[in-house]
């Protein structure tokens, strides 16, 4: 027999309205009624028909989180934080279905038609939150199009945050994102190779991810305005080769960069993927580490401590950034104020950094 939401009130000796604030979570209910309802739920084994919710409703019970490759540390550790949020917070009410979301993760395998194709699918589930991380795609027509599906999915109800993105420009200047938590890509990137220059390196390479990514820009910008500001902007152009962000690219790029200055005596990788393939290519070439050459990364990804030798490389707060994320897509945080809040990005000197030679 089917558990209607009369059974559940009776159950729990309040009203159907009652019951359906308590679900719903869109109505502030006393925290003993609330628990009451939420035991009746539990009792019944109740579940709210998500299809006629989401019809009565603005939103459904669904939020993406879009993101380019869930195999990447990078994004998957946002990912887990983001949906630890979106489910409730972490320990509290596990299993009960009071006002959670369920979080479905977009994996966009770097693609701005999937991308897109995403984004018109969760407006279309009138999703109540879209969460978008790491770096967009540094293309007007795209930003646009991206813009105009977020808007539209705000004036549907959603909540929309940027996580790791730069803030975007709304067709109407409307206030379509709840928030942009961007991370300090260029402040980071300067004061890595900055001390790299103050190891007394001066011959350094980059490698850098792919050409059309915001991030890829970011952090290169930071890389030239160190080495500008020690007169060696000259060079930077001739020691940097871009590819995608995986071990391979650092690997490759590493070896070209060897045969255009056999000099160098350091490389700075876009992230800690790439800065291992780096390392990668070094020692079959046999060059020391970071005797012969140092070797910097990005992103501090849980393995980069572990790596022989440790990289240095900068820290940014994945976990805590995708948290943040959840909470304001789920309404549980406040907004930065201005929509807008940098996420700080902090150099983790270890091992694979030293002096070089005189």
């Amino acid at each position: 027999m089917t558990v209607t939401l009369a059974d559940v009130a009776a159950r729990a000796q309040v009203s159907p309205a009652t019951v359906s604030r308590v679900l719903n979570g869109n109505y502030p209910v006393a925290a003993a009624t609330r628990e009451r309802v939420l035991r009746a739920v539990d009792d019944l084994d109740y579940v709210l028909n998500g299809q006629a919710s989401a019809l009565a409703a603005a939103t459904s019970d669904l939020v993406g989180i879009l993101v380019n490759d869930i195999a990447d540390p990078f994004f998957g550790i946002m990912a887990g934080a983001a949906q630890s949020q979106i489910g409730g917070p972490e320990g509290a009410g596990a299993g009960r279905a009071g006002g959670e979301k369920l979080a479905i993760v977009c994996n966009t395998g770097g693609s701005p038609e999937r991308e897109l194709t995403y984004l018109t699918l969760l407006q279309r589930q009138r999703a109540a939150a879209v969460i978008l991380t790491g770096g967009a795609i540094e293309d007007p027509e795209h930003s646009a199009a991206v813009a105009a599906k977020l808007g539209k999915l705000a004036d549907g109800g959603a909540r929309v945050v940027l996580c790791g993105r730069p803030p975007l420009e709304f067709p109407g200047g409307g206030e379509a994102v709840a928030a942009t938590l961007a991370f300090d890509n260029r402040g980071g990137a300067r004061r890595l190779t900055e001390h790299l220059l103050t190891l007394g390196h001066r011959v350094i390479a980059y490698v850098a991810g792919p050409v059309e990514r915001t991030t890829t820009r970011h952090r290169l910008e930071g890389h030239r305005d160190a080495m500008e500001a020690a007169g060696l902007g000259r060079t930077v152009e001739a020691l940097t080769v871009h590819g995608p962000y995986d071990r391979r690219s650092g690997y490759d790029a590493t070896q070209e960069l060897l045969r255009r200055e056999p000099a160098l005596t350091a490389v700075v990788a876009a992230n800690d993927t790439v800065a291992l393939g780096a390392c990668a290519a070094l020692r079959e070439l046999g060059r020391s580490i970071p005797d012969d050459v140092s070797v910097a990364g990005f992103d501090d990804l849980p393995f980069s401590a572990d790596a022989m030798p440790a990289l240095t490389t900068v820290r940014l707060p994945l976990h805590e950034a995708g948290a943040r994320a959840g909470r304001l897509a789920m309404g549980r945080e406040a907004a930065p104020a201005g929509g807008i809040a940098t996420v700080p990005a902090d150099l983790v000197v270890r091992g694979s950094t030293a002096a070089a030679r005189g």
